[in-house]
């Protein structure tokens, strides 16, 4: 044991950190199918018995869960689309286009990114209030497309301004103009890091609670995670069905990243090699 820690540490940190991630999901998972009778007998770390299904289902329909799935998918989905494509526009100005003040424009991107979200709380509230927006899932997908493209401008800037200069000149002497050097060359080459940044806005923004919470007061509008906070400080749920509202909030984000597992690899792959 002693030999294969030090030939392989990288291997065996790896294998401890993904034990530390898998643990926890598969101790939630098995919980989830416990009835409250078996889970109060054995304990959290015993097998079950049997398919307990009662807290799954009593979760799903006390919290309408599928109008929460689709409020959280249709925000995420979007706030992800819509992010990367403003954070490419608006690398493509500053990393290609060489804007004046190119250095305080990214210092103002990564002052952005950097506020905590307990400070935007008033302001956002107050504004939605005036515009009309308060309580509605288009509220919440402006704020966090905001939010996540800050980021995302401050990477893609640092990534495009490494950009060859000899091929947008090619393409600029055969004729194309600034919109086809971006559709037709930089957007196709920076795919990969494009996908990379459409999971991690998909993700960061399905786990989102602070936001939510304040700006979706109806039960229609509420996302997975909003409902989940909600029912547990009402304290409705027993430890079973605590552990099942935990599966069934996690597991979309879970299958979501296993279908964009290799778009990921392949991102974080092109950006080594570059």
């Amino acid at each position: 044991m002693t030999t294969a820690v030090r030939r392989y540490p990288v291997l065996v940190a790896l294998v401890i950190a993904a034990l530390f991630m898998v643990v926890p999901f598969l101790i939630v998972a098995v919980n989830a199918v416990k009835s409250p009778a078996e889970y109060a007998q054995n304990g959290p770390l015993s097998l079950p018995e049997g398919m307990y299904l009662d807290g799954l289902k009593d979760f799903w329909e006390r919290v309408d869960y599928g109008q929460k799935l689709f409020n959280s998918l249709l925000i995420s989905g979007s706030v992800a689309a819509l992010a990367v494509a403003l954070s490419i526009l608006n690398a493509y100005a500053i990393g290609i286009g060489r804007v004046r003040g190119r250095t305080w424009v990214l210092a103002f991107f990564v002052l952005a990114n950097m506020l905590p979200q307990e400070a935007l709380v008033y302001p956002v509230y107050y504004l939605s209030k005036e515009v009309g927006l308060y309580d509605t899932r288009l509220s919440v997908i402006i704020v966090f497309t905001v939010i996540q493209a800050a980021f995302g401008t401050y990477l893609l800037s640092s990534v495009l301004g490494q950009f060859p200069r000899e091929i947008i000149e090619a393409a600029r002497i055969d004729g194309a103009g600034k919109w086809q050097v971006l559709w037709r060359i930089v957007v196709p080459v920076s795919r990969p890091t494009l996908g990379v940044l459409s999971v991690f806005f998909f993700i960061w923004t399905w786990n989102e609670f602070l936001l939510p919470l304040v700006m979706l007061i109806s039960n229609d509008n509420q996302t997975v995670s909003v409902a989940l906070g909600v029912l547990q400080g009402q304290r409705l749920m027993d430890a079973t069905m605590t552990n099942a509202a935990a599966l069934l909030g996690v597991l979309p984000a879970l299958v979501f990243f296993l279908a964009f597992q290799r778009t990921l690899t392949r991102g974080i792959a092109v950006g080594a090699v570059k």
